[in-house]
């Protein structure tokens, strides 16, 4: 079957990793089903794993890809929840295309609870977009943040899947949202969502009670400038510095928790689901690729300049 994958490991220069050509479909084993994957996206996880960042070289080669939607084995239209409990993985789990082949494939197969139903209101294409970034973004919010509690947010980084999601949802919520950029072009977009945008640092007309960090070194100092007492800076990646600086008095006076998240459950995957189609919301696409420039979609999230998801569409 037609797929693309890592058939090597490249820190310095992940698409030379990138294959695209043909594997052998998945042989699911006892209690796993096979999809037919209509659409998928990129993530930054992609890049990490050809770079060889939670794929070592002695399990390629290995098909990519974290999200999809498409047909189940009863004809249903489906999205795959990613995440696959692994007792062998310190995190207790391992996500598609880590130790099992993922979803840039024409069928992925995975653990039956794995398979979401599909809502009729959500196309393939925006369904393909919400098992990895727009479910960590709900999860930040909701269960981890607490934002029921909140009445402000702030967004560092908006412009990636991630930080752009959250954007969404907690304009949908009807919180104030707050979101840096450190473009001006993105900056307008992001207020076209819905949120205040700021430039990096910048002062914000009040504290919030929910921050939700993915840059790291860059942003943490002012996350923790801008949190209210009680105040929860949900922390899932530090794509600009994994070390960032932390004020423990500032933490400890202003009584501030700061929470790791990643990824969430099929549970929560199929609320957010419900959720979009009960506000009217979609998933903010940034370009839609044939599955045949697979490679061109790489190099658009390679180079950075993205707002919102990077989705293949598995049908041309």
């Amino acid at each position: 079957m037609r797929a693309a994958y890592a058939s090597a490991i490249d820190a310095d220069d992940p698409l030379a990793a990138l294959s695209v050509g043909d594997l052998a479909a998945p042989e699911p084993p006892d209690g796993w089903v096979t999809v037919d994957v209509r659409a998928s996206s990129l993530n930054h996880h992609d890049l990490w794993s050809l770079r060889g960042v939670g794929l070592p070289a002695d399990r390629l080669p290995m098909i990519l890809g974290c999200d999809a939607a498409g047909i189940g084995p009863d004809g249903r239209e489906v999205v795959v929840h990613a995440v696959v409990e692994d007792p062998a993985d310190p995190r207790g789990f391992s996500l598609l295309s880590e130790r099992h082949p993922g979803t840039f494939a024409e069928r992925v197969s995975v653990p039956a609870a794995n398979v979401v139903a599909k809502p009729a209101g959500l196309s393939f294409t925006d369904a393909a977009c919400l098992p990895t970034a727009w479910l960590t973004a709900y999860r930040m919010l909701t269960t981890r943040g607490r934002v029921d509690e909140a009445e402000a947010v702030l967004v560092q980084g908006a412009g990636g899947g991630v930080a752009t999601a959250a954007v969404v949802l907690a304009a949908a919520m009807g919180k104030r949202v707050y979101a840096t950029s450190r473009d001006a072009g993105k900056r307008e977009r992001i207020a076209a969502l819905g949120a205040t945008a700021v430039e990096p640092g910048g002062r914000l007309p009040e504290r919030v009670q929910v921050v939700i960090e993915s840059v790291g070194a860059p942003t943490f100092e002012h996350s923790q400038k801008c949190a209210a007492p009680g105040a929860r800076i949900v922390v899932c990646g530090a794509t600009g510095g994994m070390v960032a600086p932390l004020n423990l008095p500032r933490v400890f006076m202003m009584q501030l928790d700061v929470l790791g998240s990643s990824m969430g459950t099929a549970a929560e995957l199929a609320a957010l689901m419900d959720l979009l189609v009960e506000r009217d919301i979609r998933p903010v696409v940034d370009s839609v690729h044939g599955f045949s420039q697979v490679r061109d979609a790489f190099a658009r999230l390679e180079r950075g300049d993205v707002f919102g998801k990077i989705v293949l569409d598995h049908t041309r």
